[in-house]
């Protein structure tokens, strides 16, 4: 990777994007691929489109999206301690000791999640972290000195922490679900303009938003375009790490190489196309099933505007939903990779039906 993309992906990955409040992010990324569009637009809940031959008919969508999980404030006490409700997936097991930054009226507040120490709890009866008991201090003595910082209720909260390396293999850090897929969808759009690969199609580069409360940006975006394909990017668990079953979870791992979902949501001849384009560029993947819904913007594609040819290619990832989300880096190039000849492979106008 070079210094450009390096200095996108740490900025990108580090930026606060929680779920409605995605805008931050979102100018990074458009600042970092509008040299390789021809076009771009937004909607008015923050989706960011980067389009590359937007006059042609049939319209071809790559999707990662940019939300991360996060808190609000919901309640505040008299002393000055804040309480909180999920915004998204967010553990509360794994927010103790962690710090925190409130994203205020007045900008950023910087504080911690508090917890008593393991000796003046009852251990035979140790409550365990929940929504309910996890609490923010901010250092505070009082409720009116809390407000005076400009946080209130419904002040998004998300937790603290940079981008690293591990072992020279991986990345590692908080909202690499899903800012890595836009990050991927972005390396492609740059891949095709400095290859000078002319596609004969529109393709429209979509970082969608609020995907972790519901796939409700992709649900707005793909009414907007009306594709005509769309291949979904988002991460998956990796099954080889401790404490996952995998006769019910699958057998997934970091390092193998990227992963297609079966399901009913997949359409199978996209599916076969994606496959075909892994094979002829000897890209390794995995394969996965989803019993009813991929659980991922996907489905949210699928079933929009009468029915999208749409598929999925996911990025195993460790520790999902937490603050050392960790992905390896030869799975991230080969999902650029695995999108980009996908792409070039695929012909405009090209007729996915089963029965013709």
């Amino acid at each position: 990777m070079d210094q450009h993309a390096q200095a996108f992906l740490s900025a990108y990955l580090n930026a606060f994007s929680p779920t409605g409040f995605e805008t931050a992010g979102q100018q990074i990324w458009l600042d970092y691929i509008r040299p390789y569009i021809d076009s771009y637009f937004t909607d008015t809940y923050g989706t960011v489109v980067g389009v590359i031959n937007p006059e042609a008919p049939y319209k071809v969508v790559i999707e990662a999206h940019a939300d991360e999980i996060s808190w609000f404030v919901n309640y505040i006490t008299e002393e000055g301690y804040l309480y909180l409700r999920r915004n998204g997936g967010s553990d509360a097991l794994i927010a103790p000791s962690m710090r925190a930054v409130l994203h205020g009226d007045n900008g950023p507040v910087y504080g911690i999640f508090g917890w008593p120490a393991i000796h003046v709890r009852k251990v035979e009866k140790d409550e365990a972290p929940k929504v309910e008991n996890i609490f923010v201090d901010l250092g505070c003595a009082n409720k009116a000195e809390v407000l005076e910082k400009g946080i209130h209720v419904g002040t998004v909260v998300t937790f603290r922490d940079e981008l690293m390396e591990l072992n020279d293999k991986y990345y590692t850090g908080r909202a690499l679900d899903n800012r890595i897929g836009g990050f991927m969808i972005a390396q492609v759009a740059r891949k095709l303009h400095e290859e000078g690969n002319k596609l004969g199609f529109g393709l429209y580069v979509v970082n969608a938003v609020q995907e972790e409360v519901g796939l409700r940006g992709a649900e707005m975006i793909a009414a907007r375009i009306k594709p005509d394909v769309a291949i979904i990017t988002d991460v998956t668990h990796d099954t080889a790490s401790p404490m996952y079953k995998k006769i019910e979870q699958g057998d997934i791992k970091c390092g193998l190489g990227p992963v297609l979902t079966y399901g009913p949501a997949v359409q199978n001849n996209l599916l076969k196309h994606i496959i075909e384009a892994a094979q002829a560029n000897n890209i390794p993947i995995q394969r996965a099933a989803a019993s009813r819904a991929t659980g991922t913007d996907t489905d949210a594609f699928a079933y929009s505007s009468g029915g999208i040819a749409s598929a999925l290619i996911s990025l195993p990832l460790k520790y999902m939903h937490t603050t050392v989300e960790t992905v390896n880096k030869e799975d991230v190039q080969r999902v650029i990779d695995l999108i980009y000849q996908s792409l070039l492979s695929l012909t405009p106008g090209q007729d996915f039906r089963y029965i013709k």
